[in-house]
């Protein structure tokens, strides 16, 4: 029989969500990490950095356990920062900074869900007071919902790029095709989007 272990089943989807994000960057040049995708600036850079602020507020200060010793970088969530500032890289942040805080994101993360019990609680000071008092648990499906959120933007942002797609590395979930093949499934797609959309 299987032991029921739940710390360790939410852990390995976090790890797969952030897994994927980190993947997503893989042999891309740095213009098409950075470039924006979307009307609203959506990049693939700019996931990996808000994930890694994510973990590091969501896991260090609700906590007590904060990252940062001194003074926080200028985008971290504090009232003077720019809007949407952790949503990009500037140019003096540079792929291994943001990949590597994100790492360390991952072991800071990763030694408060070891070190705390599911039901340990704490305080997330962002939050309204009526609803600032939450568990472990609450915060680990609170951020595997949102990593696994934008892994999913980050899987449409890689394939705009260069048409890569898949879960992860070794493991592209896709049926089998070539480019003539999705070409065909495609136009089927908008030849029925157009039939119902104009019948």
């Amino acid at each position: 029989m299987i032991e029921p272990n739940p710390k360790a089943d939410l852990l390995r989807y976090l790890q797969d969500a952030r897994d994927a994000l980190v993947w997503k960057l893989d042999g891309l040049s740095e213009y098409d990490v950075r470039r924006p995708l979307t009307p609203t600036g959506t990049n693939l850079l700019g996931l990996v950095k808000h994930v890694a602020g994510v973990e590091l507020g969501y896991f260090g200060d609700t906590f007590g356990r904060p990252f940062f010793d001194e003074e926080p970088p200028p985008w971290w969530y504090t009232q003077d920062a720019e809007p949407n500032a952790d949503m990009w890289a500037t140019a003096d942040e540079s792929r291994e900074e943001v990949v590597g805080l994100y790492h360390q994101a991952w072991e800071h993360s990763n030694s408060t869900i070891e070190a705390l019990p599911l039901d340990a609680t704490g305080h997330v000071p962002w939050w309204p007071q009526e609803r600032r008092e939450v568990t472990l648990h609450h915060i680990l499906v609170r951020v595997i919902s949102d990593s696994q959120r934008h892994a999913g933007h980050a899987d449409i942002l890689r394939e705009l790029i260069d048409g890569s797609v898949g879960y992860g590395k070794g493991r592209d979930n896709m049926p089998p095709g070539d480019q003539a093949w999705w070409e065909s499934h495609r136009s089927r797609l908008e030849r029925v989007a157009r039939e119902v959309g104009t019948g």
